[in-house]
């Protein structure tokens, strides 16, 4: 039997592919990956390495095996039909008669666009009769803090998001609730709605960043449409700048608001604070 991680050399592979190896042996680890030099790191602490690509079928053909457990990340290439892609990999999972397919999903409550393919996907897993897991994956920390360098430029954060608040948690937070469940047991057609502990607002997070910084930064509320004029002069596609926004506009009707305390009890501990993900993001 085998843990396998789709996905594995993406932003939340390479965690969950971290944290495996701090709890099982490497060789019950298959990096699945379109590129071997990005996992060469992995090959050489004895993780198995498997070539295939959501976009290529035949790629799938004999990967998984009787008994895998496995961790299908959401792929992100939002132009490509990612049901469909996704479906490739549940086919896949059932012919080889795996014990358990995990999927990185959207919370429940998300309305906007971006959970579309999500619920599609959903759909499609549950159709399957696929032992299933679904880990609703709330908002991430680094999705703020990645791109701090425009907020700092202009002392502002934008955002369309009115007094809404948000339950985002660190990527290393939602990969051990994957690690949690693909290395424990009775997770079998689970549910888990997935977020940090602690609810915050823009206002909040401007307040934070400008005490850390020393900064004066100030919160600016605007419009769905203007957000979306701002990501699109920042070189974004239409279509993406849109869906982004759209999640916006999801956080201001608390959408993204998570009380359930999955995230916390599967990981084990508490989520990352929203000012620990910020102090990371300034020290880089």
């Amino acid at each position: 039997m085998s843990i396998v991680v789709t996905g594995a050399t993406g932003h939340l592979g390479r965690h969950v592919v971290e944290q495996l190896l701090e709890k099982v042996p490497a060789d019950q680890i298959t990096a699945v990956v379109r590129n071997a030099e990005k996992a060469a790191d992995f090959a050489a602490r004895g993780v198995k390495i498997a070539l295939a690509d959501y976009n290529a079928p035949a790629s799938f053909d004999g990967l998984f095996a009787a008994g895998d457990k496995v961790l299908l990340i959401s792929g992100n290439e939002f132009d490509k039909g990612r049901v469909q892609q996704h479906k490739i990999v549940i086919d896949a999972a059932k012919a080889a008669g795996v014990a358990l397919l995990a999927y990185t999903s959207a919370p429940g409550s998300l309305t906007a666009a971006l959970a579309d393919d999500h619920r599609g996907t959903e759909e499609a897993l549950l159709a399957s009769g696929v032992p299933y897991a679904l880990l609703r994956n709330g908002w991430y920390h680094e999705n703020y803090t990645e791109n701090l360098a425009p907020v700092l430029e202009h002392n502002a954060v934008v955002a369309a998001a009115g007094d809404g608040r948000v339950s985002s948690a660190a990527r290393a937070d939602y990969a051990a609730a994957a690690v949690a469940v693909l290395t424990g047991e009775g997770h079998e057609n689970q549910t888990y709605e997935l977020g940090g502990d602690e609810a915050w607002g823009f206002a909040e997070y401007a307040a934070e960043l400008s005490r850390q910084t020393g900064k004066e930064i100030g919160y600016s509320p605007v419009s769905v449409e203007a957000l979306t004029g701002i990501l699109v002069g920042a070189g974004l596609p239409e279509p993406v700048a849109a869906t982004i926004a759209g999640v916006d506009a999801s956080i201001e009707k608390g959408e993204l608001v998570v009380t359930t305390g999955d995230l916390s009890r599967l990981a084990g501990r508490p989520t990352t604070p929203l000012s620990e993900a910020i102090a990371l993001a300034l020290k880089g």
